[in-house]
């Protein structure tokens, strides 16, 4: 949004520190970085890192705010905490990023592609980080100028991409005391740059992993009534536990028990003595998500019990869902008005893919909402794939309503 049409939001004979004026002050400081932070993103596009190895992007941003005069605090092993705004034990806001790259070939063809072969920022954490930068190098000016009354911590943390995340790395230390509220932006390249997806309650899913292995001491196919038959079992385990699920958890909870490899055998006429399933649990309910695994592991039992088999069930926590609080997703709405525009704001899907910013929501009151990265009449890309491709607008608008968001 230009400023003459911001101008039709915001009165320009609002009164110094109104959230009017405020509003008016961030969408110029976010235009002034705006060339800046464009060419941050793209250095860390250039050199991305996978999860714990982020020392060279974390080393970019703790320079960029210390040289804002900031003092940015490194987090053990990778990523880093900084203060913005008045010190005391008052209440933050905090806004948070995500440092970590994929596993995966970079085949955007742009000119500040990858120059890490097999690494690639395939998901937009390049763009998330330089949009909480951003925000923070703008929330400093305003705290200069005596227009930010309230502090605010940003999070850049290491290791969104492997389960259980690191997020936990952050809530493993102090640092979250005396944050109140936290907000955060993930890249959505199925909508529009310039329109921003909210959501109130569940945005992503939990994501868990489940191992089950049954064994027996195995025999020939000719004679399966003297072993147990492990394939059969199995067999059993894949079709039924999930079915079974969806009749033991209400339905509105959005469980989903999905098997992604099976493992048993190497011969046709031998009953194998292990065999092995693997999967992921979703879902998008906390309740739910806090008593599946327990759930799992007793419908699978259940299941097996009549083919004299044993069984083994493994349910490793991954991330719970990003369950968005009303109160502050209503807070960035607003916030997405006053600088975005009026239009701006579209109602986002749920998905059921995990985010490890839900770990934080456990603690704190907060909000993540997607931000629109293509361009309009353009093609749309998907996460995750090496050719992606950002239209870099993007940045400005998440600049803009994360700085409003965190000086309210």
């Amino acid at each position: 949004m230009s400023m003459a049409e911001l101008d039709q939001i915001v009165s320009t004979t609002a009164s110094p520190g109104s959230r009017a004026a405020i509003a008016r002050r961030v969408v110029e400081l976010a235009e002034e970085l705006r060339d800046e932070l464009i060419a941050f993103r793209r250095d860390v596009h250039a050199h991305p890192e996978l999860s714990r190895r982020e020392s060279r992007t974390t080393a970019v941003v703790a320079e960029r705010l210390h040289a804002a005069g900031l003092r940015p605090r490194l987090l053990d092993g990778t990523g880093l905490v900084c203060d913005v705004g008045p010190d005391g034990a008052g209440p933050r806001t905090a806004l948070r990023a995500d440092l970590d790259a994929l596993p995966l070939q970079d085949t955007s063809g742009v000119e500040f592609a990858s120059t890490s072969p097999g690494v690639a920022h395939a998901c937009g954490h390049d763009v998330h980080t330089t949009a909480v930068l951003g925000a923070g190098l703008v929330l400093a000016r305003l705290a200069a100028e005596g227009l930010l009354t309230r502090g605010v911590r940003l999070f850049f943390q290491p290791a969104e991409e492997v389960m259980p995340g690191g997020a936990l790395d952050v809530l493993g230390t102090p640092e979250l005391d005396g944050v109140e509220r936290i907000a955060a932006v993930h890249c959505d390249p199925k909508i529009d740059v310039g329109t921003v997806g909210t959501r109130i309650g569940s945005i992503t899913s939990a994501a868990d992993a489940v191992s089950v292995t049954v064994s027996s001491p195995g025999g020939h196919t000719s004679r399966p009534h003297l072993t147990g038959d492990v394939v059969f079992a199995l067999g059993q385990v894949i079709t039924q536990v999930p079915a079974a699920l969806g009749r033991r958890l209400d339905p509105r909870s959005g469980v989903n028990l999905t098997w992604g490899t099976v493992q048993a055998g190497s011969t046709p006429n031998v009953i194998p003595s292990t065999g092995t399933v693997k999967g992921t649990l979703r879902c998008l309910d906390v309740t739910a998500w806090e008593n599946a695994g327990e759930l799992v592991r007793d419908v699978v039992e259940q299941v097996v019990r009549p083919y004299d088999v044993k069984v083994t069930v493994h349910h490793t926590r991954g991330v719970p869902p990003v369950d968005n609080d009303a109160a502050e997703t209503t807070a960035l709405e607003e916030a997405i008005r006053e600088t975005v525009g009026p239009d701006a704001i579209v109602l986002t899907e749920q998905s059921m893919g995990g985010e490890d910013f839900g770990w934080y929501l456990t603690r704190v009151r907060g909000t993540m909402a997607r931000l629109g990265t293509r361009t309009p009449g353009g093609r749309t890309y998907d996460i995750h794939q090496g050719d992606l491709i950002v239209d870099e607008r993007a940045i400005g608008v998440a600049v803009r309503m994360l700085a409003q968001y965190a000086a309210r």
